[in-house]
């Protein structure tokens, strides 16, 4: 008989919760070069599947695919939007998942480039948006817990929202005593702060540039420069000598992503950067993805 923590959180992660009211103990998770990461079983294969706050979609590993000779039904197609592009490609039916220790069927996931093959799948907005989700990075654990336990209205302390035309968490940041800018909150990216050449070139930060590299998106690579700021307000926190990464001159980047999926498009605040691991590791972050609300905190001592 499965466990009540395992029912609930694969209910969480597929169905709607209208009828479920409760708290998950906390779950040990792996941290992979910034990499939320949870061991999973796809086609019976031990795997791990990505939890990222970015993702608007559900998608498998190409490479795990190929490495394992793994054939799915394929269903119709979707419109991916990486940070560096975009590409269409046919979602993936009858995916024979086992996740938390339930075995389910997993539908309509794209094959992306996700890294090595020991990574299986990605996990996005279908994870997040089903309730309040509290992820403890310096101890790294998490948990779920439907919205009558916390009502995060009450707690949150950074200026947040959820963007109109793709659901993400967006949140309220400065770097020092510059003007503020949304950033997308996002636990698949495992840098530090990414914005806009523009938005860069407007807070004097071309001519610091200190290095460059490589960067790969979901869907294509581009090469991006990086500098050090005095400092990122964050909520109601200061962090001091932060990594700032934006494309490097003729690299195209998308930081504004409208939607993965082709359809009507819905203007949202002006987002004009990223924030990832780099920023995120030091807190133990709670939010309600639909509702675009956000606690950020220090984990407890002892």
């Amino acid at each position: 008989m499965k466990s009540v923590i395992h029912i609930l959180l694969l209910l969480c992660l597929f169905f709607p919760l209208t009828s479920l009211a409760g708290i998950t103990q906390w779950v040990d998770f792996k941290l992979e070069n910034g990499h939320i990461k949870i061991p999973i079983k796809i086609e019976g294969i031990d795997t791990f599947a990505i939890l990222d706050t970015g993702a608007q979609l559900n998608a498998i590993n190409k490479a795990f695919v190929g490495k394992h000779n793994l054939t799915f039904t394929k269903g119709g197609k979707v419109r991916v939007d990486g940070i560096f592009g975009e590409q269409v490609f046919s979602k993936l039916n009858g995916i024979s998942l086992s996740i938390f220790g339930v075995d389910m069927e997993l539908d309509g996931a794209p094959p992306l480039s996700l890294g090595h093959h020991s990574t299986g799948l990605l996990l996005g907005s279908g994870f997040f948006s089903q309730f309040i989700v509290q992820i403890d990075y310096p101890n790294n654990r998490l948990r779920v817990m439907t919205r009558d336990v916390m009502n995060l209205s009450e707690f949150q302390n950074i200026r947040a929202e959820s963007q109109r035309s793709s659901g993400e968490p967006l949140v309220r940041v400065a770097l020092g005593n510059d003007e503020s800018f949304w950033a997308l909150l996002d636990t698949g990216n495992n840098g530090g702060v990414i914005i806009e050449r523009s938005y860069a070139e407007s807070l004097g930060l071309i001519d610091k540039v200190t290095s460059s590299s490589m960067a790969m998106g979901a869907t294509s690579m581009a090469v991006t420069e990086s500098t050090r700021v005095p400092e990122l307000v964050f909520g109601p926190y200061t962090l001091e000598n932060v990594l700032v990464s934006f494309p490097a001159e003729g690299q195209s980047i998308v930081i504004e992503k409208q939607s993965s999926i082709s359809g009507t498009l819905r203007k949202s605040q002006k987002q004009q950067g990223i924030l990832g691991y780099d920023i995120l590791k030091h807190f133990v972050l709670t939010m309600d993805y639909a509702k675009g609300q956000v606690h950020i905190g220090l984990p407890e001592e002892g």
